[in-house]
């Protein structure tokens, strides 16, 4: 799904010259639900910004989905973002004036799909996060947890082939967290590859895998006995609903 081979990544300026990632190599294979970890500067937020297209890297190939992404152009890379991966962002990212459907509506229509096939990928994410009767109200009505499960609906409505989800419980306390990660984990037992940044050890142990950063290179990899992993596959139409949560 995801295989990054001896990556580099520099940042100059006039006088510094910052090595954020140094022939990072990891692999992710679908299906899988992985944790990154690592102190502030390893290259977890670097790592993101590649893996989900959204800066180039110096050296190294990247492959997503079995695809070379490192020599698209900029509508080439937007395109197979839109289409190909789900954020999940630490602050929710929620545009304030908009309802819960017209949040999750915005990135669907960039790729022009139908006007009934994005209103039943909605209304099936929200049934999926438990809001589904929630659709018409504006993220200030929620609660953090509630605005986060609206941007996981949001990054599961498209469908994606890896989901990235950067520290997706940062601003929500120890309940509302644990609930969120309940919620990516019954999504992950659906058929999504998850790559999860997190500075929660208790948070990373529920991954299958956690992989550790630092100045740049992967430290060590090693797979929790917490969960068992077992054949992941999409069903036809996207995730299967979840209980609603209130």
């Amino acid at each position: 799904m995801l295989q990054m081979t001896q990556i580099k990544k520099v940042y100059r300026t006039e006088l510094v010259e910052t090595h954020a990632l140094r022939e990072l190599s990891i692999t992710v294979e679908a299906g899988e639900f992985v944790a990154l970890t690592g102190s502030s500067g390893s290259g977890k937020t670097t790592f993101l910004n590649i893996a989900g297209l959204l800066e180039p890297f110096d050296a190294g190939s990247y492959l997503l989905d079995g695809m070379d992404v490192s020599h698209l152009d900029d509508d080439e890379r937007s395109l197979c973002r839109n289409q190909k991966i789900g954020f999940i962002f630490q602050s929710f990212n929620l545009i304030p004036d908009l309802n819960l459907f017209e949040n999750i509506d915005v990135p669907l229509r960039y790729r022009k799909l139908p006007k009934a096939e994005r209103r039943q990928r909605i209304e099936h994410a929200l049934e999926t996060v438990g809001l589904a009767t929630r659709m018409q109200h504006i993220p200030a009505q929620l609660s953090g947890g509630q605005q986060q499960r609206v941007a996981i609906a949001r990054a599961i409505a498209g469908e994606p082939k890896l989901l990235l989800a950067d520290e997706p419980t940062g601003n929500l306390d120890s309940v509302l967290a644990n609930q969120v990660l309940d919620l990516l984990e019954e999504i992950h037992a659906h058929g999504a590859t998850i790559v999860m940044v997190t500075h929660d050890p208790l948070l990373a142990a529920r991954a299958g895998r956690t992989i550790h950063l630092a100045d740049g290179r992967v430290l060590a990899g090693e797979v929790a006995d917490n969960l068992i992993q077992i054949p992941r596959v999409y069903a036809h139409g996207g995730f299967e609903p979840l209980a609603a949560r209130a």
